[in-house]
């Protein structure tokens, strides 16, 4: 476990954190960005909350089965707000995709259904070097200048 490395970029919107894929590490990025979206972004409590359990499913899926049958791997997470007032954030990991078997669901497994259902668009690349998923929210904006973006 090691603290994530995160940096930001104020005039063009962009964020990044780097860091272990473990459970304290998932706390410590969906921290971090919680304070990015609350100095960066104009939201509302409703699509602020929407973004960090969307983002936080993303990021507990790779820290816990992303390195099943591996050592303890990484994993990235990258925002972006384009001008056209789209955030995107992206989750990255070197591991491998999971499949899970029908008969093997139980009450777990949700949450690719909660990041479809709290984004406005959400695609996944499962490939041999790794999984990327891409949540798109819209009609973000910038918080504005007086620092108080959002009532959350």
């Amino acid at each position: 476990m090691s603290n994530p490395m995160c940096t930001s970029s104020g005039p063009d919107a962009a964020f990044v954190c780097n860091g272990t894929a473990d459970a304290q590490t998932v706390a410590q990025m969906r921290h971090e960005l919680a304070q990015w979206l609350r100095t960066t972004l104009a939201l509302d409590a409703a699509r602020f909350n929407d973004i960090l359990l969307a983002v936080n499913e993303a990021l507990t899926n790779s820290a816990e089965f992303a390195y099943i049958d591996s050592p303890q791997g990484s994993m990235t997470m990258r925002a972006h707000l384009y001008p056209d007032g789209d955030l995107r954030v992206t989750i990255a990991d070197h591991g491998r995709w999971r499949e899970v078997e029908p008969d093997r669901l139980t009450t777990r497994g949700r949450g690719l259904q909660l990041m479809e259902a709290l984004s406005d668009d959400v695609s996944i690349s499962r490939e041999r070097t790794g999984t990327t998923v891409d949540l798109r929210f819209g009609n973000c904006g910038l918080a504005p200048e007086d620092g108080f973006a959002t009532s959350a």
